[in-house]
């Protein structure tokens, strides 16, 4: 720029003490060029001077320009006012917007006195005025838009997804404080709502659904299924199928049918089954079934009650499972970052310690056989801390994977946590469909917390691992052929009162009892009735 009115005002004035100004000019701008950051007195004073520095050479160059006759009117100015975007868009880029305003209405304020000063008025001169007038207009439009594309670039960089997940998890947090009953649990709000519609639908059999992925539904609470046949109720969670329940989801309006959605009942007896979708603005996020035995259940009156008591339902549903997915997030990214704390740190540092063994038994002097007994007892233990290390990291990191299901993630930690005991690992997995996500979270860490029990203190040579799940059913049964547990470390242990928590936070049912001839059976089930739980002898 210096460069550029240099050469402006040469051409305008062919006077070379004109360009004082530009030397003036440089030396004013050198506490804005020194290396950063900038000194906060020295570069704002250096702004200011460039400011008033240009007013007074504006004037001054029209003078000159007018009595070289090169350029008259004072529309020389114009060489050296080009200069005014300088200061103006340092004090915007560094952060002080009202510096700039400043700046800029010194600017104006010097080049009016400069040219009321001047002989023959400048004020008076078109051309002057002219200049003056369109270069600070067009200084005002530059510090505006260097203003903002500063905050585009800042908001660019900012961690945008951080500041924006702060902000939405603070309001959930006060949203939530404010619920009826605090609750975000999807199972809970389904239950409340069947409560709901038990009394105006009149159903002798309903369930409410929410979408699970793969394109199937899974079942978050139901009623009056149990049935008095050998086979668990099951309802058709397919979204491919012919069914009244897949209808409903695909075209997001209220279906009925003749037939039961039960794809476990024969369609023997005339059946009334109504189908609600829960739609949350223009997305369907569960869906409620109603059933009544009998032809005609369902006349538009009564489904128009139906309808009206479950819309509300749907926000609602739609908040919980939101809330239920940001919570299982939260909880999985803690354990892996748990479990790259004790990787980097504690594992690291025991097997250092183990290495130092190792070197001090090599250097050992001849015959030294009590310090090396011990050291090798010592080494010994290091590698058993180690090997418990280990699988503990696994569990940590052991994750009911979206596409892998329940059983897979158990039958994979019972498998590689019984080859490191050496227990011969018997595996019996039956799933046909998938359960709530927070509810396979809750049964992997109970299942977890049985294996690891049965490999530390069980001292048995077999495991046996049985999980059945089939939606809203699941059971999961963990035995080994170990010593047993005795009355007073069932009472006292830590490990089981955590597994009997996990198990009623998703209304399970734990048991723990004696394997005959010898063992402990620990069993976990959920969604059923005691007719259901047929469990398996050995």
């Amino acid at each position: 720029m210096l460069i550029l009115i240099a050469a402006l005002t040469w051409l305008c004035t062919r006077d070379l003490s004109q360009l004082k100004w530009v030397v003036m000019l440089a030396l004013a701008s050198i506490p804005a060029v020194m290396p950063p950051p900038p000194h906060r007195i020295a570069a704002p004073l250096g702004r200011l001077a460039e400011v008033v520095l240009v007013g007074l050479g504006a004037s001054a160059i029209a003078v000159a320009a007018d009595s070289a006759g090169f350029v008259d009117a004072g529309m020389g100015a114009a060489a050296i006012l080009p200069y005014l975007a300088v200061p103006l868009t340092a004090a915007t880029f560094q952060g002080r917007p009202l510096e700039g305003a400043g700046l800029l209405a010194v600017a104006a304020l010097t080049l009016g006195v400069a040219g009321y000063l001047t002989d023959g008025n400048q004020l008076k001169q078109l051309g002057y005025l002219t200049q003056v007038t369109q270069w600070l207009t067009l200084a005002a439009i530059g510090t505006v838009t260097a203003g903002a594309m500063q905050r585009a670039v800042l908001a660019r960089r900012a961690p945008q997804p951080y500041a924006e997940a702060t902000r939405l998890l603070t309001q959930l947090r006060q949203v939530a404080r404010q619920l009826p009953g605090a609750t975000l649990d999807p199972g809970s709000i389904a239950e409340h709502l069947l409560e709901e519609l038990r009394t105006i639908g009149r159903a002798e059999r309903a369930a409410v659904f929410a979408a699970s992925g793969g394109g199937r539904l899974e079942v978050l609470a139901q009623f009056g299924v149990d049935g008095d046949s050998s086979m668990r109720a099951a309802w058709e969670t397919h979204l491919d199928a012919d069914s009244a329940i897949a209808d409903a989801w695909a075209s997001q309006q209220p279906q009925i049918s003749s037939r039961t959605q039960l794809r476990s009942v024969a369609p023997t007896d005339p059946v009334s089954a109504l189908v609600v979708p829960l739609i949350a603005g223009v997305r369907t996020v569960g869906l409620v079934v109603l059933e009544r035995d009998g032809v005609g259940g369902y006349p538009p009156s009564l489904t128009y009650r139906v309808i009206s008591t479950a819309a509300p339902a749907a926000l609602r549903l739609e908040a919980a499972l939101l809330f239920d997915e940001v919570r299982s997030l939260a909880t999985n990214e803690e354990r892996q970052r748990l479990a790259r704390e004790i990787h980097d740190g504690v594992a690291q540092e025991l097997a250092m310690i183990g290495y130092g063994i190792d070197n001090a038994q090599a250097s050992l002097p001849d015959n030294p056989q009590a310090t090396a007994s011990d050291l090798h007892e010592l080494r010994g233990e290091v590698t058993r801390v180690i090997t418990e290390l280990r699988l503990s990291l696994f569990e940590l990191r052991t994750e009911v994977d979206r596409h892998g299901g329940l059983t897979a993630a158990i039958a994979e930690f019972a498998r590689i946590s019984g080859n490191q005991a050496g227990l011969k690992v018997h595996l019996s997995l039956d799933e046909v469909g998938r359960l709530p996500a927070s509810i396979e979270s809750e049964l992997l860490r109970i299942a977890q917390e049985a294996i690891t029990n049965a490999r530390k203190h069980a001292y048995a040579g077999n495991l046996w691992v049985t999980c059945t799940v089939d939606p809203p059913f699941a059971q999961i049964e963990v035995s080994d052929d170990g010593q047993g547990l005795s009355d007073q470390r069932s009472q006292g242990s830590y490990g089981l009162a955590i597994m009997a928590e996990r198990a009623e936070r998703i209304r399970g049912r734990l048991e723990i009892s004696p394997r005959q001839p010898c063992g402990t059976t620990v069993a976990v089930v959920v969604g059923g009735t005691a007719r259901h739980e047929t469990r398996s002898t050995r």
